[in-house]
């Protein structure tokens, strides 16, 4: 092989490897502050009624759980939650 097509092999290797991990990085779920959509929504809502909590605001899902902002619980105080994101256990309750 002469160095001329051993170049441009390396330079195409080069660029498929490229074009593997961009494509790669494009394919995986992104999640950090991602909001929840209408089915996310749904099963937040239905595990908050089910815990005592009348409404809530946002939901987003960062650091590997469900942030839950101004959560009204039966109390009538709004608290900030964050909820398993496998069994939307509340795993930690802080008052806004």
């Amino acid at each position: 092989m002469t160095d001329r097509l051993r170049r441009r092999a390396c330079r195409s290797s080069g660029k498929i490897a490229l074009a593997t991990i961009i494509a790669a990085m494009l394919a995986l779920p992104v999640h950090a502050d991602d909001e929840a959509g209408p089915e996310d929504r749904a099963r937040i809502a239905e595990a908050l009624r089910a815990a005592g909590y009348e409404s809530f605001e946002e939901v987003e899902f960062d650091d590997g759980v469900w942030e839950v902002d101004d959560a009204v619980g039966s109390d009538g105080r709004e608290y900030d939650l964050e909820l398993d994101p496998d069994t939307l256990e509340i795993i930690r309750i802080e008052e806004d």
